[in-house]
């Protein structure tokens, strides 16, 4: 099979399609024939060094979101069967013509969907589902805010949180991912060139922050969060380390909680795809949430595909055709 292959830790440039041997489905797995896979920030931390693969995984191919069609099953797989169309999330090397997962981490495309539209799904999708709805306690009539609002995750965020009836305030660097974002439904769009440091009308505002930055935020989150709020700190792209103000945190009776899927057990994940599936993919079908894919690259240009989103060019997803 054909796979993106990370030669070294650096930059696109080390990024190269190869032919390697194609895996094979153990017992309750599926092997998936890839079309297309989504790229995320972890597969550029991966590229660079700085965020290996869980064992078991392949160390060197990303890709954490894939859409495709099952090619075989393997022993004990009842519910899936060669020829259907699934997506989503592995621990990586889904940029790669062939996949593994195990069954009950596949999720049916919709009819409609084509298999880019597919791929930004998963990883955005879930995420935002699990941390907001299943951990933060997501409700009609709260407040919610959303850092990197213009981010695959965050506009994932913010199509969840509008559904569920949730007034949304967002921040960005860029004024016209902001502009973007209005057309899904953001209330409040801010502007952020440095730490956050939100207005005074934003002091205590809101039930849940959804951070994507991390520690440049911290002291901002920690005065924006309204008394007994929940910070779901998602991702750290701003860095890890943040000031943290206790006095604020005890008075507020603050929830903090941090939240990654990629190296959760199997049943854990197992519980999340099905809870998204019985929850989240009705409201695609019906028209209330949709998939955004900001561009599509061939798996020729996989470098530029990494450079682009290195570059923050992206509003929404970026996705790698694999055939």
């Amino acid at each position: 099979m054909r796979a993106i292959v990370i030669t070294r830790p650096g930059g696109p440039e080390v990024l190269q399609l190869v032919e390697r041997p194609a895996p094979r489905p153990a017992a309750d797995e599926l092997l998936v024939r890839v079309h297309a896979a989504g790229i995320n920030r972890a597969d550029l931390l991966q590229r660079l060094g700085r965020y290996p693969a869980p064992d078991g995984v392949p160390a060197d191919i990303p890709g954490l979101e894939y859409a495709g069609v099952v090619e075989a099953v393997g022993a004990g797989v009842a519910v899936w069967r060669p020829g259907d169309r699934v997506m989503g999330l592995v621990a990586g090397g889904a940029c790669a013509e062939f996949v593994t997962t195990p069954a009950d981490h596949a999720l049916p495309i919709p009819q409609a969907w084509s298999f880019a539209q597919a791929a930004a799904v998963p990883e955005a999708f879930l995420t935002a589902f699990d941390a907001l709805t299943l951990q933060g306690g997501l409700a009609a009539g709260q407040r919610v805010l959303i850092h990197a609002v213009g981010s695959g995750v965050g506009i994932a965020a913010l199509q969840l949180a509008r559904a569920a009836g949730a007034t949304v305030a967002g921040t960005s660097r860029s004024a016209w991912k902001l502009e973007r974002a209005t057309d899904y439904g953001l209330d409040r769009p801010l502007v952020i060139s440095g730490p956050f440091d939100p207005p005074p009308d934003l002091a205590g505002w809101a039930d849940l922050i959804l951070d994507l930055v991390g520690g440049p935020y911290l002291t901002g989150n920690l005065e924006a969060v309204a008394p007994r709020g929940r910070l779901l700190v998602v991702g750290l792209t701003g860095g890890r380390d943040g000031a943290l103000d206790l006095s604020a945190l005890l008075g507020k009776r603050v929830t903090i909680i941090g939240t990654v899927l990629r190296s959760r057990g199997r049943a854990e994940k197992a519980a999340v795809t099905q809870s998204f599936r019985a929850a989240v993919l009705p409201a695609f079908d019906a028209g209330r949430l949709r998939p955004v894919v900001d561009r599509s690259f061939p798996a020729t240009e996989a470098a530029e595909a990494h450079a682009y989103v290195e570059a923050n060019k992206n509003f929404g997803s970026v996705v790698l055709e694999m055939r």
